[in-house]
């Protein structure tokens, strides 16, 4: 039989899952079920799901309306974030262009220098 066509038998419909002389718990192949090993992967399992929050976590997302909010909330940090991050790269980079201006160089000082006038003539310069 294969595993996906295995069915899962509990106690009460396979007789031969607990003993019935000692009350003893079977896994499928026979073997006892080691009662202590359980309860230490029961309360690792536990510690885990403390661990992540799992109950808040469901919680937030069981309320589409806080849900919405927050994703918005982020959405909108995101954007402004990067409006600002843009601007403070793109001014440094004209600072950095008008610098080289200065220094004068054949080819790439003209080139830079109508690209800043550009931006001078754009911002009102």
């Amino acid at each position: 039989m294969t595993a996906s066509k295995k069915k899962v038998r509990h106690a009460k419909e396979d007789p031969e899952r607990v003993d019935k002389g000692t009350d003893e718990a079977r896994l499928p192949n026979n073997e006892p079920l080691d009662w202590d090993e359980l309860r230490d992967k029961v309360t690792e399992l536990y510690l885990v799901l403390e661990r992540i929050n799992l109950t808040e976590y469901i919680a937030y997302l069981n309320n589409p309306r806080r849900l919405l909010w927050l994703n918005f909330g982020v959405g909108l940090v995101k954007g402004l974030g990067g409006a600002i991050g843009a601007t403070l790269l793109l001014g440094l980079l004209v600072m950095f262009l008008r610098r080289l201006v200065l220094l004068n160089l054949p080819v790439i000082g003209g080139v830079i220098g109508e690209i800043v006038k550009l931006v001078n003539a754009h911002n009102g310069y």
